[in-house]
């Protein structure tokens, strides 16, 4: 049987000259609900009203010029022969790790600038990070990017998906695996797991070293699955290496950090004691 099938429209819509794409729409709203998150919780954890609203100003804007030059970079050989598309990211080729070190770079010199806890920071942006990555893998959906090998149709209706995605993923004449949304529903039980160890109290760094283990994970298994990743040689995928290699670099960070005792003070801690808020009270309470 021949489907003709159109593709959703990657245009959101147009004012004038302006126009605006569904991917850019979807990367702001996952960059929105991410600040709403982070900010609540930076304001139960004691610090200033606008520190998160003061640390996106710089962290959004770095951030998505250093998933392009990373993308650009391993891209290279096609973009050096096409100068005029290195800044066209409304058509896609944002790399979150790029991104993702854009962001982290930016908050240690925040920290440093507020004297603040470089940690605490990233820890209580951790799942607001997870959650925008999740998000932000619908952009991909527009754009019929980020998808994984041929399938059958057969094999994506046994898989209960809508119609809609099933669709979206008919390229060119062929269905594709919808590997966007494999990544997107890993980062969703990512930001679940680690709304839960916020409770546990874990010592100051290890939430966000937790995000980096869990997508890192995912990501690697994922990537295998892909037909677009940027390549280390004809041989390596870039995101798999990199993987790993945070893997093993946050296991060894946690381990060292617990080992040293660099990492004494706790998440639920408002302060750098190690001691909780909650204990500090009932010692008061004991003490009148």
């Amino acid at each position: 049987m021949i489907h003709s099938i159109q593709p959703m429209d990657r245009i959101a819509f147009e004012l004038g000259p302006l126009t605006v794409y569904w991917y850019g729409i979807i990367i702001g709203l996952g960059a929105f609900l991410g600040f709403i998150i982070a900010n609540r919780e930076a304001l139960k954890r004691g610090m200033p009203k606008d520190t998160f609203a003061d640390l996106l100003i710089f962290a959004l804007p770095i951030s998505i010029i250093c998933a392009r030059l990373y993308y650009v970079i391993f891209r290279w050989e096609y973009y050096s022969q096409n100068p005029g598309q290195i800044l066209a990211i409304w058509e896609g080729g944002l790399a979150i790790h790029g991104g993702l070190i854009g962001a982290v770079l930016t908050t240690v010199i925040f920290a440093r600038k507020k004297g603040m806890s470089f940690w605490k920071l990233l820890d209580i942006a951790a799942p607001s990070i997870i959650l925008g990555q999740a998000i932000g893998r619908w952009g991909n959906f527009m754009n019929q990017e980020a998808h994984g090998g041929p399938v059958s149709r057969d094999f994506l209706e046994g898989l209960q998906l809508p119609e809609f995605i099933i669709n979206q993923m008919y390229i060119d004449g062929v269905y594709y695996h919808p590997t966007f949304l494999y990544e997107s529903l890993w980062n969703i039980a990512g930001f679940v797991i680690l709304m839960f160890l916020r409770r546990v109290n874990l010592r100051r760094g290890e939430l966000f070293l937790s995000y980096i283990i869990w997508y890192s994970i995912g990501r690697f298994f994922i990537e295998g699955m892909r037909t677009d990743s940027l390549m280390i040689g004809d041989m390596l995928r870039a995101a798999q290496v990199l993987s790993l290699l945070l893997i093993a670099g946050s296991i060894a960070l946690w381990l060292y950090r617990r080992k040293t005792g660099l990492a004494h003070a706790h998440y639920l801690d408002e302060d750098g004691s190690g001691i909780r808020q909650n204990k500090k009270r009932k010692s008061h309470k004991k003490k009148k």
